[in-house]
């Protein structure tokens, strides 16, 4: 993701997040003095491969000119529980009312990075890359994509209009996958790809002769995936989708498909435990 796209995006998410949180002020940060100053510290309770530090040092530089933030580790590095990401100081007011927001960014970017890391290594050796979908959490889709880049995973299309996908109701309002195809090779721009999907091997072999090369096989079971690499033989990238697991994403990826789509990545995410400590005030 090209680095100025990613930093709109982060300011962009990081607005609308402390607008939800804060609305007309942290009624209970009040209570504090607004000259008081703490220094605090972010400790994991679980292992997990660190990602969103750039949303996390945003929400503390929106509320505060003078927050600063030194972390210990980095996106993409792993981290083990007990250990201490980073040291924030900043007016008290201010780690009180970032606290929630910049730990939601943290926790759920590192589950995501965290569980590509995983699929990733359990295709460790095959040719098989590990591939996200658009089933992304509302308004957080450029983020989550990033956290499945630092966990080592690859970015399919962004949104609707950067790729064409021919899924099944795409080709039984078109009539026909030959017709799908016509369809899409008359529209989509050189640097659009195309890709169309297909439940069975007698729907490949009509992708294949339509001109497909960029195939998506749904919810095939090991075998026909295997024939399916077969038959392509090169022809096209075979991308595997549907009921995909930890407990069988190794075996998918011994049958030669070139890519999986999880949507799992991000749909699916269990946030990682986190914990903002103060370590002391000043007045």
């Amino acid at each position: 993701m090209p680095h100025e796209r990613l930093r709109v995006e982060i300011q962009r998410n990081v607005a609308k997040a402390l607008a939800e949180d804060i609305g007309n002020g942290d009624l209970t940060a009040r209570l504090l003095p607004t000259a008081a100053r703490s220094q605090a510290k972010v400790i994991t309770r679980e292992a997990a491969i660190l990602c969103g530090c750039a949303w996390f040092n945003a929400v503390f530089a929106a509320l505060s000119p003078i927050a600063s933030v030194q972390w210990h580790a980095h996106d993409g590095d792993p981290v083990e529980p007990g250990q201490v990401l980073c040291d924030v100081l900043a007016p008290t007011q201010t780690l009180l009312t970032a606290e929630r927001t910049a730990l939601n960014f943290l926790q759920l970017l590192s589950a995501t990075a965290t569980l590509t890391r995983r699929y990733v290594e359990a295709v460790a050796g095959t040719q098989a890359k590990i591939v996200d979908t658009r089933k992304t959490l509302p308004g957080l889709r450029l983020a989550q994509k990033y956290a499945v880049n630092i966990g080592g995973g690859d970015n399919h299309r962004a949104g609707l209009y950067d790729g064409i996908l021919i899924k099944e109701n795409h080709i039984i309002a078109a009539g026909s996958i030959h017709a799908a195809m016509n369809a899409a090779l008359a529209l989509a721009p050189e640097d659009v790809f195309i890709e169309i999907e297909v439940e069975n091997l007698e729907e490949l072999d009509a992708a294949l002769d339509a001109g497909a090369r960029l195939i998506l096989l749904d919810n095939m079971n090991p075998n026909d995936m295997r024939e399916a690499v077969r038959i392509t033989a090169g022809r096209a990238t075979l991308e595997a989708s549907g009921g995909i697991n930890l407990a069988n994403v190794r075996e998918i990826a011994e049958t030669g498909v070139d890519r999986i789509s999880i949507g799992g990545l991000t749909k699916d995410v269990k946030a990682i435990d986190l914990s903002l400590r103060l370590v002391n005030g000043q007045g």
